[in-house]
């Protein structure tokens, strides 16, 4: 099964990705995270990523198909795939249309991750970590056990994202409606988007996401 995570910055999909992969053996394809993995470990792809970026300029879409082509023929024909990340444009959709179409895949589902712009601040601003062991934290919804100690390693030191601010998160909230929102009406088209409340607690969310995949 083949799917696509949908949702702007702090909506889930991470976490999300995550919990499919363990319950049900599917690969997640960050394009951000290939990306540096490519550079990293010098292939063909990789060496003309890091040429472009040295250069200053972005990477192009041409690249990034390229990368998840290399990505999809070194994995298991029945490994399915979770794309997070891309794509973020109507040409991208074309471009994974004809990605999955060479390897004898489709894509099954495309999941959005329904969020509260409003709600979606307070989460994101509120948050912070254990600087020693990277634990969690929320201003309002989890905070230490005791004040100003991590309940797991017992360190006082803790962080906060720099951009975990809202005048950066209601920036990304709008570039996500702006260039990657629009691919919706194209799925909506097919029939394969579902819409799932992203703002419920974690477990509801991958209960309604399940839900869909086994439809």
């Amino acid at each position: 099964m083949n799917i696509i995570l949908l949702g702007p910055p702090g909506a889930g999909k991470g976490t999300q990705a995550l919990r499919l992969v363990e319950a049900h053996g599917m690969r997640q394809l960050s394009t951000g995270d290939m990306l540096r993995a490519a550079v990293k470990a010098g292939t063909p792809v990789g060496l003309q990523a890091k040429a472009v970026m040295a250069a200053g300029e972005l990477v192009s879409d041409a690249i990034v198909s390229a990368l998840i082509g290399e990505e999809l023929d070194a994995m298991a024909q029945d490994c399915g795939a979770i794309f997070d990340g891309y794509p973020r444009t109507a040409a991208q959709t074309e471009s994974l249309d004809g990605i999955l179409a060479a390897r004898g895949r489709s894509l099954d589902h495309v999941i959005e991750l329904a969020v509260d712009e409003d709600a979606l601040v307070e989460r994101i601003t509120g948050r912070y970590t254990c600087a020693e062991c990277g634990k969690g934290y929320h201003d309002h919804f989890e905070q230490p056990k005791v004040a100003g100690v991590c309940d797991k390693c017992g360190s006082t030191q803790f962080k906060r994202r720099p951009d975990d601010n809202e005048a950066t998160v209601r920036t990304r909230m709008a570039e996500y409606r702006a260039k990657t929102a629009p691919i919706l009406p194209i799925y909506d088209a097919r029939g394969i988007v579902a819409r799932v409340d992203g703002m419920a607690p974690m477990d509801a969310v991958t209960a309604a996401i399940t839900a869909v995949l086994v439809q």
